[in-house]
């Protein structure tokens, strides 16, 4: 089982980000989808998810709702984050993580699989 996440980088704030997380040795198309964040000194924190391809939900968190964005394409076994209007409280290390089951849920603790993350640093 593997789960890469790239595309971090500096951005300015304001700026945009899209992330890609890409899967394989798992049957992605049976798994919701979530970007789980994790701020240097902070506990990590889920930031938006996708349910499997049976149900498509999509679920954020407060403080990024209007301004991030995630989909999927089972075809490519591949999930994004669009991040827009980035701001400095954004900083953090990004994963994503797979959890069996068709509907996702913003607020898990628990994940079957586990990436490796990407930075994303907001800095003028």
């Amino acid at each position: 089982v593997q789960l890469q996440a790239f595309g971090g980088g500096l951005v300015q704030p304001g700026g945009s980000l899209r992330l890609s997380c890409a899967a394989s040795g798992f049957a992605f198309d049976k798994h919701d989808m979530t970007w789980v964040r994790q701020a240097p000194g902070k506990q990590r924190e889920g930031v938006s998810c996708i349910g499997a391809a049976s149900d498509g939900n999509t679920s954020y968190i407060d403080s990024v709702k209007g301004r991030f964005t995630t989909s999927r394409d089972d075809a490519k076994n591949t999930v994004y984050l669009q991040m827009n209007n980035l701001k400095p409280e954004d900083t953090a290390v990004y994963y994503c993580a797979a959890v069996l089951f068709p509907r996702c849920h913003i607020g898990r603790s628990w994940y079957d699989y586990w990436g490796q993350g990407t930075l994303v640093t907001v800095s003028s």
